[in-house]
């Protein structure tokens, strides 16, 4: 260490800076929404003020978060403090070797400030280690809780939220968010006590060396702070600029390289539109970054006079016999780098406000979807299910449901009986309230009004994990996860044989297909399973809802989206799979659904007409007239 007060060898930063890391991130507690250096500046974000203000947090709340963990960061902060001073005995020491040890050659003296030095230099690591191990542990612990606690708590809520919230959303509030949390006791609670800690001790050590010299510093210092902070803040404002348009980049990279995102554009001939685009984000990136680099110089620049001229000031002032008080070489170049050093911890605490709010505001959004009521409850005394038992009759009693923010009723006063191991039909024009009635059985919604049943109790009585043995469900649009067809099947029973995989694509009639396959059960499905046709697709899924053997079938719209040779070979799959189950399908075709045991006519939410096939048509009305407009006509049936 040299008596030279450059940025580079200020004491404090060798010493309580070093020790504690968190004061060099380059993000806030925003989780990475802007970068500064630690003599960077920032405003209060608006969103942030707008978050607090909607969604107030209190401290209690957030102090309960890191109760379990109050020793840790007990230690942490002592830690700190023991760094900071620690570090603050270099200064003295190098007034010592330039006052003392050269002057007088006194080689002893010199090996014990020097070995002093080294010593501090290897304390304050050790420190910065153990803290960062503790605050990094605590830390992660804590973001560890809140990203389960939150992603549980969003796999109870209903359809309805994931239909009204944006994906990107659900997923920067479990990645961004939560990973900005971390900075609370990283760099928002560290950063404080390391910058108080610095700062104040400092400030002692400076009036211990030269109070003359500290009264000028009071000056001195003010006018530097504000004028690199105000360079700061012009950087932040191109920073932000620069940030908004590479998100808008990285959304085109998606749109534009994914998957879906090449198919739609190559299929309506935008790749030249796409292209031009990217190009034009790219060149305002471009722009923005030299504008940047120019902003980052000029803050570089303002720091280098300011580092250059504090020094220069205090030497001037040592030099005058009033001010320097008879003060030595040894105190001048330990004062000078003290006075170099306290100017980051005061940066630091410039900022603390805006921390705050920052992390307050990441609090808020977490909170409030922790806070978020779940449409469907689950049973706080389930009731006991034998499912050897189960005989699997469905009742809907005066079932009424209102979607949120609906004018009307989706579903009004249904009253309908499938008894056990029978089939009931529902159809309807689009929007009568078909998926929706289907929807209650599965409790992805619940009734606004009225119950409905199984084997007479409630749906509403039983567990979530029951009511998924009891009930299956196969839709039109199949989602099949990015992996092996093994593991997609697993996912609806972990602790399925590959035989009990083989026999549930045999049900599927879909056993043959996966045998040919290279790497058979272990074959991956590419995402959303696009490696296989529509009909390939819901037979996998029609297996892996089989593997839970359920007593209820849910089927809708399963075959609405095939040709008619796919559709009539996997309805034939689904007539072996329901026989004995009781069946509850949705068509989009009125020649799937003849054969079933009851047929309901749903219009506005009502149940207009309840029989079958041909007892309806023989009726005349609302069904007969939605048969004869289906009829297929002589060319359809020849071309079928």
């Amino acid at each position: 260490m040299t008596g030279t007060p450059t940025p580079s060898s200020s004491v404090p930063s060798s010493g309580a800076g070093s020790a504690t890391p968190w004061g060099s991130r380059s993000s806030g507690p925003s989780g990475g929404r802007e970068s500064r250096g630690h003599s960077g500046a920032r405003k209060v974000d608006p969103a942030d003020r707008a978050q607090l203000a909607e969604s107030p947090v209190s401290w209690r709340r957030v102090g309960a978060l890191f109760a379990p963990y109050r020793a840790r960061i007990a230690l942490v902060m002592s830690l700190i403090v023991a760094s900071s001073a620690v570090s603050l005995s270099t200064p003295f020491l190098l007034r010592l070797v330039i006052d003392d040890a050269l002057p007088q050659r006194d080689t002893t003296l010199l090996l014990l400030a020097v070995g002093g030095m080294l010593a501090v230099t290897v304390v304050t690591a050790v420190l910065g280690v153990l803290q960062t191990w503790l605050s990094t542990t605590v830390g992660q612990q804590v973001m560890h809780r809140l990203r389960t606690d939150v992603f549980a708590h969003l796999q109870r809520q209903s359809l309805a939220f994931f239909t009204r919230t944006r994906n990107g959303e659900i997923q920067s509030r479990l990645t961004n968010d939560v990973a900005g949390m971390q900075s609370v006791v990283t760099s928002t609670a560290t950063s404080v006590a390391s910058n108080v800690t610095t700062a104040v001790g400092t400030a002692i050590a400076m009036v211990a060396l030269s109070w003359r010299l500290s009264l000028l510093s009071l000056l001195v210092i003010p006018p530097a702070v504000w004028l690199t902070r105000r360079v700061a803040l012009l950087r932040r404002e191109v920073t932000a600029k620069q940030q908004r348009r590479m998100a808008d980049l990285l959304i085109q990279v998606d749109e534009g390289l994914s998957v879906s995102g090449v198919q739609l554009t190559k299929t309506l001939g935008a790749s030249e539109t796409m292209s031009s685009r990217f190009a034009a984000t790219s060149r305002e990136l471009v722009d923005l970054e030299v504008q940047s680099q120019l902003a980052g110089r000029w803050r570089m620049a303002t720091m280098s006079i300011v580092f250059a001229a504090i020094p220069a000031l205090i030497y001037l002032a040592a030099g005058f016999p009033a001010t320097s008080g008879g003060m030595t070489i040894g105190t001048l170049v330990a004062f000078t780098a003290l006075q170099t050093g306290i100017f980051r911890p005061l940066m630091g605490l410039l900022d603390v406000g805006v921390s705050i709010v920052s992390s307050m505001a990441l609090f808020s959004r977490i909170f409030g979807y922790l806070d978020l009521r779940a449409d469907v409850e689950p049973s706080l005394d389930p009731v006991a299910v034998d499912h050897a038992a189960l005989r699997g009759e469905i009742r809907f009693d005066a079932v009424s449901y209102r979607y949120p923010d609906a004018d009307r009723l989706a579903l009004d006063r249904v009253d309908l009986v499938v008894p056990a191991g029978t089939s009931l039909a529902l159809v309807g024009e689009t929007g009568s309230g078909k998926s929706t009635l289907a929807s209650l059985v599965a409790r992805l919604r619940d009734p606004s009004s009225g119950r409905v049943s199984i084997d007479g109790v409630d749906l509403r009585d039983l567990s979530f994990e029951d009511l998924a043995r009891i009930v299956g469900v196969v839709s039109q649009e199949t989602y099949l996860l990015h992996a092996s067809i093994r593991d997609n099947l697993l996912h609806a029973r972990a602790d399925a044989t590959d035989a009990d995989l083989w026999a549930a694509l045999e049900a599927a009639q879909v056993a043959d297909l996966v045998a040919t396959l290279p790497g058979g059960l272990d074959t991956v499905v590419g995402a959303r399973g696009l490696r296989f046709s529509g009909g390939e697709k819901q037979r996998l899924a029609i297996a892996r809802t089989l593997l839970r053997d359920p007593r209820v079938l849910v089927l809708d719209e399963a075959t609405s989206a095939l040709d008619n040779d796919t559709e009539r070979e996997l309805q034939a799959a689904l007539e072996v799979v329901a026989r004995g189950r009781t069946t509850i399908t949705i068509a989009h075709r009125l020649s799937t659904i003849e054969d079933a045991d009851q047929i309901a006519v749903l219009w506005h939410g009502r149940v207009v007409e309840l029989g079958s096939h041909a007892q309806l048509v023989d009726r005349g009305g609302r069904y007969a007239r939605l048969a004869a407009d289906r009829t297929p006509t002589h060319t359809e049936t020849a071309a079928a």
